[in-house]
């Protein structure tokens, strides 16, 4: 805690001038720059930090950030470790090999928020975590973002998806994932005119069909419903 509060002074010490100094309300190119980077050095000792609390604190900030534009390298990188501390990334203690820092609530926080990182990057970094996690919400999560960010290179996505369906089917069935899954390769259908991935289609019928509840249920064959109709409508455009 006495680090968060030096860090905390350390850039109400240096911001407040600059807001001060700029008469005109606008900042220069090299307060703004100051700014960010004071920001990314917060973010990057919270993030990466031992401390849960800390970790939670770096997350409020990141989304404070996100909200006012500030979409830096330095802020996605924070997020990708966040979301993958515990999963793909293991900490462990020098005594015993114990997992360190195993917070699924951090992780499913972090891959909600990755989902506002259009790139690459982020997309491959949520499909790692999908594909790796066992908690069901930080799976979940990350198939959300998968959907919001909506880069498809050769039905990826979409096969993995549809791989954690009827994973987690066979396993457990969640109702939670299996929506969040729906409304994710229903995005993904409204960007692309409709789904071709013969995996993901399987995956939803899998779901209209399965042990879960009614809502998820009609989610699911109101998505096949839509899916058919896209597909007769594509079919009919090129027909012309």
């Amino acid at each position: 805690m006495r680090k968060i509060m030096l860090m905390l002074a350390l850039i109400t010490a240096v911001i407040v001038p600059i807001a001060a100094q700029s008469s005109s309300g606008e900042k220069t190119v090299e307060e703004a720059y100051l700014q960010s980077s004071l920001e990314s050095l917060i973010i990057k000792e919270q993030a990466y930090s031992d401390s849960y609390d800390q970790k939670l604190i770096a997350l409020q900030y990141i989304e404070e950030a996100i909200k006012n534009g500030r979409m830096t390298e330095d802020i996605r990188l924070a997020l990708e470790y966040l979301a993958s501390e515990g999963s793909l990334i293991i900490t462990r203690s020098a005594g015993y090999g114990k997992p360190l820092n195993n917070y699924p609530d951090i992780r499913r926080q972090a891959c909600l928020l990755l989902g506002n990182f259009k790139t690459v990057e982020a997309k491959d970094t949520l499909m790692k975590i999908a594909l790796a996690d066992n908690e069901p919400t930080v799976v979940a999560a990350a198939i959300r973002s998968l959907g919001q960010i909506n880069i498809i290179e050769n039905d990826d996505v979409t096969q993995a998806i549809a791989y954690i369906i009827n994973r987690f089917d066979v396993l457990m069935p969640d109702n939670i994932l299996a929506f969040e899954s729906l409304v994710a390769l229903e995005n993904i259908a409204n960007a692309n005119n409709g789904i071709k991935d013969p995996a993901a289609i399987r995956a939803i019928m899998k779901i209209a069909e399965g042990n879960y509840i009614t809502l998820v249920k009609q989610k699911a064959r109101d998505l096949l419903d839509k899916l058919k109709k896209m597909s007769s409508s594509s079919s009919s455009g090129s027909g012309k």
